[in-house]
């Protein structure tokens, strides 16, 4: 892999603009999974994931979106009704329902899907006494793994044992942060208690990156707090910042991408340039 995509910042939205060519510069097959996790809500981690994995979708690398959240937001995004989301990750983590059978298609081409559903509120309790519980969705994953160039696993806002799961799981890890204190704050103890999980459970999964998520350089801390992440944590930080967009608040209501609903939207090209980003640290 040489380089990365080339794009342009574009005004968000501008009807007369082309739409962003993504230039896919992969050429080395990883089969990599990777997980979006933080243990805080809001932060944009189905945002990320849903995006990111469409991003990277193309006709030489097939995608897999592992939905591990109750609220199966992700799912839904992607099309997926309330009532037709079984069967699930749960299915296949609490169920041992076959992964293969769990996979369905999108309407995103190179990207399939195995849903979250509300059934995973009660993994805990559910995996308590299972032997080797933190290894199951590694495991499972294994399936399917030689499937798909990347899983991108949407973790819960926790890090619950589904959580823990997705490390164990997981090759690398993207961290979204907001530029809010409380989340700057939170993603010291985030960073040790994945250090942790690492070490007790013989993880060999590592930060891929931490990706600011919701920036609004109008907001009155917001500019100050993002300076001092990239100060703290420098190269760790992607270059890519996810602005605050209405076009990401809406392309959820019409279970578009960001990428069919605002093609030539200033998030769409975000997102683009974080796809670059990604390949360019798993090389």
């Amino acid at each position: 892999m040489t380089g990365a995509p080339q794009t342009t910042d574009v005004p968000e939205n501008v009807p007369d603009t082309p739409a962003i060519t993504f230039v896919d510069r992969m050429t080395d097959k990883s089969h990599v999974v990777i997980a979006v996790v933080n243990n805080k809500g809001g932060v944009g981690k189905t945002t990320t994931s849903v995006n990111l994995a469409a991003a990277l979708a193309s006709p030489r690398r097939r995608v897999l979106l592992v939905d591990l959240d109750s609220q199966a937001s992700a799912s839904m995004w992607l099309g997926v009704d309330r009532a037709h989301l079984r069967p699930s990750s749960a299915s296949c983590l609490l169920q041992k329902f076959p992964a293969q059978q769990a996979i369905r298609s999108t309407n995103v081409a190179s990207l399939d899907l195995i849903t979250g559903s509300v059934e995973l509120a009660n993994a805990d309790l559910a995996l308590a006494d299972v032997p080797g519980r933190e290894l199951t969705l590694k495991l499972i994953l294994q399936r399917v793994r030689q499937r798909y160039d990347v899983i991108v696993l949407d973790c819960p806002p926790n890090l619950s044992l589904v959580g823990i799961n997705a490390l164990v799981a997981a090759d690398a890890l993207i961290v979204p942060v907001t530029p809010q204190h409380l989340a700057v704050e939170g993603l010291v103890s985030l960073l040790a208690s994945v250090e942790t999980v690492r070490v007790r459970l013989s993880s060999r999964n590592h930060l891929l990156g931490i990706l600011l998520t919701m920036v609004d350089p109008t907001s009155s801390r917001g500019p100050s707090l993002t300076k001092r992440l990239r100060e703290e944590y420098g190269e760790r930080v992607f270059r890519t910042e996810i602005g605050s967009s209405r076009a990401l608040e809406e392309a959820p209501t019409s279970a578009r991408t960001i990428f069919q609903h605002a093609p030539r939207s200033r998030a769409a090209d975000a997102f683009h340039r974080l796809a670059a980003e990604v390949l360019e640290r798993l090389s």
